[in-house]
């Protein structure tokens, strides 16, 4: 990576978390949709990043949302977790075309299915963990599953607009 594109991947890990601490964060609908955009930062980090280092960066992007959410290591962990998944599923999904050269994981090149899939994948397996986690069991259930079918819903169609807003 050029110095170019560390400094635009800065950026853009700074865009997904101040927008989940100053908007998204509010952004509730009905009770039960949650936007959390800050996925995003995690989610489009440069593919070849080695994976101690994306660990690292999920981790302290998670303890900052918990600091501002007051949610004591619920986005750290869900973070870690999908950041340590993350080169599987890209290597799962993106097999072919991680052989073919350097992939940046947009829109554009990837095709709105394969991205669609990338994307629902990591945030439905966050968004799990994050609120089963906090339900503490499964007596509440079905309440617990709404929540996370609608906040998988909000946060996807989020982050596709902001990558669609975005370069």
């Amino acid at each position: 990576m050029n110095p170019t594109e560390i400094i635009r991947t800065v950026v853009r890990w700074l865009v997904y978390v101040l927008l989940h601490i100053f908007v998204a964060r509010h952004l509730v609908l009905f009770d039960y949709a949650f936007c959390f955009i800050y996925v995003g930062a995690i989610l489009f980090l440069p593919i070849e990043i080695n994976l101690t280092a994306l660990l690292v960066i999920s981790f302290f992007t998670g303890v900052i949302i918990d600091t501002f959410d007051n949610t004591l290591g619920l986005h750290a962990s869900a973070s870690v977790l999908i950041a340590y998944l993350r080169p599987i599923i890209i290597k799962y999904q993106l097999g072919q075309k991680l052989t073919e050269g350097r992939l940046q994981l947009s829109i554009k090149e990837l095709g709105f299915p394969t991205f669609l899939s990338y994307i629902l994948m990591l945030i439905s397996i966050h968004h799990m963990v994050l609120f089963l986690v906090e339900a503490g069991s499964f007596r509440l259930f079905p309440y617990t599953f709404l929540k996370i079918v609608c906040s998988v819903v909000f946060t996807t169609v989020t982050v596709i607009l902001t990558r669609l807003f975005s370069r």
